[in-house]
């Protein structure tokens, strides 16, 4: 199986983006390739800012009205994966990375992703609709290790499939500074707080802050406090 970190080709790896500050639309790029040859799919209305990193773009597909703010990096890597979708009217924040190591990484339709966020996946991380993803964000699909033997390093012992990735439903907010770990699904309508720290299920329509995160309250019930439902 071929290593993705040393795939060779004219498409693997890009910079796309303007000098002197001016936008540049996709087609534009540095190596002189238009996106529609690059990328798997390239739809209409998209807008890349400066200096974004580009790599293995033949396993991107960008959909109508995408816009991908400076200093992103979109990396699709792996052999078998189908890598990553952003649909319809994302927004994508600068210094943003989207990394896959093998897995997949799809944004729904209106997804909101906000500045200095990073998203992994070793396996499979879903955004869905109308998500907002505030500043400094980390969601991790995957990723782990084995610690079961102690003959060799730890850094030895993969486990990318880890506890399935990570699912966020339509209509979610999250706040500043959350961590979603392998294996979270966070519900339909649900807001996690600023700092928090997710490593399970959030039910729909929860608000849910802590480390680890705990249910509060649920949107549909206001006077009703689940302060001891661990997530």
């Amino acid at each position: 199986m071929r290593d993705p970190w040393t795939k060779a080709g004219r498409a693997d790896s890009f910079r796309a983006g303007a000098e002197g500050g001016k936008k540049r639309h996709p087609s534009q790029c540095q190596h002189g390739a238009s996106a529609l040859e690059v990328f798997a799919k390239t739809g209409r209305g998209v807008v890349f800012g400066n200096n974004i990193v580009i790599r293995h773009p033949g396993k991107i597909i960008l959909g109508d009205n995408v816009i991908i703010d400076d200093n992103v990096l979109l990396d699709a890597k792996g052999s078998e994966n189908s890598g990553i979708t952003v649909k319809d009217d994302v927004f994508i924040g600068r210094n943003t990375i989207l990394s896959c190591k093998g897995g997949v990484i799809i944004l729904e339709e209106r997804a909101n992703v906000g500045f200095n966020c990073e998203i992994f996946s070793s396996n499979r991380v879903v955004i869905g609709k109308d998500n907002l993803i505030a500043a400094y964000t980390y969601v991790v699909g995957g990723g782990n290790y084995k610690l079961d033997r102690m003959d060799i390093p730890i850094n030895q012992q993969p486990d990318f499939e880890g506890k399935g990735g990570v699912i966020t439903e339509d209509d979610v907010w999250l706040a500043a500074h959350v961590v979603l770990l392998d294996g979270t699904k966070v519900g339909k309508g649900s807001v996690i707080a600023a700092g928090a720290i997710v490593s399970g299920e959030i039910p729909p329509y929860s608000i849910a802050g802590g480390i680890p995160a705990k249910v509060i309250k649920n949107r549909l019930d206001p006077n009703h406090k689940k302060n001891n439902q661990q997530c």
